[in-house]
């Protein structure tokens, strides 16, 4: 299983909790798209997660940046995923950039807003914020193989299902 998080914006610690910090220690792997503001708050996932994948954000601290990419592209049980922060041109963008890295699903952050959208040949998923929301419900994903591909659910760190589709 893949976890899937961001927009942390936390000055110390990685602010997990409820079913979300159970997932993160059950994950193979965790992707973060960014925003976790301080060092100390990459420190603190990287504490937790047994594997974490990660890209800096625009309110990220230099030694944040210094540390991340601004983009990743990470291959998982045949899916091609790429992850970046945000891109210019909203979900247009974001498509091209996956489209230019061969990816079967790109990962965002930034908005804060939980979401998954279908783009013609690939799918585009903000996870939402666990943490600082900004007038959004929290969120977060999780991927998990299945018989039929792989099932992305959108979830609230508590557990509460959002939205699930399979890939």
């Amino acid at each position: 299983m893949i976890v899937v998080c961001s927009d942390t914006h936390s000055n110390g610690g990685h602010e997990l909790t409820d079913h979300m910090l159970n997932a993160v220690h059950e994950a193979d792997l965790v992707l973060h798209a960014g925003d976790f503001t301080s060092e100390a708050t990459l420190d603190a996932f990287h504490g937790e997660a047994a594997r974490l994948f990660a890209v800096f954000g625009n309110a990220d601290d230099p030694a944040v940046r210094e540390r991340l990419p601004v983009a990743r592209t990470v291959e998982w049980e045949g899916l091609r995923i790429a992850v970046t922060h945000r891109r210019d041109g909203g979900s247009t963008g974001l498509a091209m950039f996956g489209r230019e890295r061969g990816a079967d699903l790109v990962i965002s952050g930034h908005s804060h807003r939980p979401s998954i959208t279908r783009a013609d040949d690939l799918v585009l998923l903000n996870p939402g914020s666990h943490a600082r929301p900004r007038g959004n419900r929290p969120g977060y994903a999780e991927l998990e193989a299945v018989e039929e591909g792989v099932r992305c659910r959108l979830g609230q760190p508590d557990g509460t299902l959002i939205e699930e589709v399979t890939l």
